[in-house]
């Protein structure tokens, strides 16, 4: 399944309000544990049909910023996010972010 890169408030608000589960990353290209951990989203993407978007938080801060305002979560990056109907069911960051961790908070 392709994943959407998120470049604006309204495509974040348009991806976030969609209903059923979906993973949101927060992407540092220049962050080697970012690199890491993209990885290993893209490694569990790749095999499972989990609607998922990407924000690249330098290239795009206006819209990190505003994940962390609305989900009143702190920005940390790299960082994911297990939405369902609009909320945030999971979360975590850095080096937690492994292709098992995140089957697993999907099958929940």
């Amino acid at each position: 399944m392709s994943q959407k890169q998120l470049h604006s408030t309204e495509e974040l608000d348009q991806f976030v309000n969609e209903n059923g589960k979906r993973l949101l990353f927060k992407h540092s290209t220049i962050c080697p544990i970012s690199t890491a951990a993209y990885d290993e989203f893209q490694a569990y993407v790749k095999d499972h049909t989990v609607p998922s978007a990407v924000i690249l938080v330098r290239e795009d801060r206006p819209v990190s910023n505003a994940v962390a305002n609305r989900f009143e979560i702190k920005h940390e990056s790299p960082q994911i996010f297990l939405l369902e109907n609009g909320q945030v069911k999971w979360h975590t960051s850095h080096w937690k972010i492994t292709k098992d961790a995140i089957a697993q908070a999907v099958q929940e």
